[in-house]
């Protein structure tokens, strides 16, 4: 699924919607009115409408043509978190990734899984930044001169 360019952070009542329609796949108005007291709390038919729309227009909703309209989720939980944290990243380290991970590293207790996945996503970073020409040079082994600041924006 594409992630709308334009997708703003979503509200924590726009992502109690998103997650029903994650759970329950395509409801109807009614059936999302109704469903929705497990996911937030009770509101009014018209207030669902509302919402719905509006998360129809940044793109992360689908509505469909048929009628009774069903309204069906457009972009995946790991789309919406992806978004979240490149907000989290820019805004709180300025882009840079070490003091954010750094944090959770030493604030949270990791499972051995959770270690060897980090290691494994590490490698996988090492080898595409090399086969990118960034590697050792070919003129023999040494420091290199030059320090990447990163990605370039």
């Amino acid at each position: 699924m594409d992630v709308p360019r334009n997708l703003r952070r979503l509200s924590s009542r726009e992502l109690d919607i998103l997650a029903m329609l994650w759970q329950r796949g395509p409801l109807t108005l009614r059936e999302a009115h109704e469903a929705f007291e497990e996911f937030g709390d009770p509101v009014g038919y018209t207030t669902i409408q509302t919402r719905l729309n509006r998360l129809v227009k940044k793109g992360v909703v689908r509505r469909t043509d048929r009628r009774p309209a069903a309204y069906e989720a457009a972009v995946a939980p790991s789309e919406v978190g992806a978004q979240d944290l490149d907000t989290l990243l820019d805004r709180v380290t300025q882009g840079r990734l070490v003091p954010l991970v750094a944090h959770f590293l030493t604030q949270h207790r990791l499972s051995p899984d959770e270690i060897q996945e980090l290691k494994s996503l590490i490698d996988t970073a090492e080898t595409k930044w090399k086969q990118s020409g960034h590697g050792p040079s070919s003129a023999g082994p040494g420091p290199s001169k030059t320090r990447s600041r990163g990605p370039s924006k």
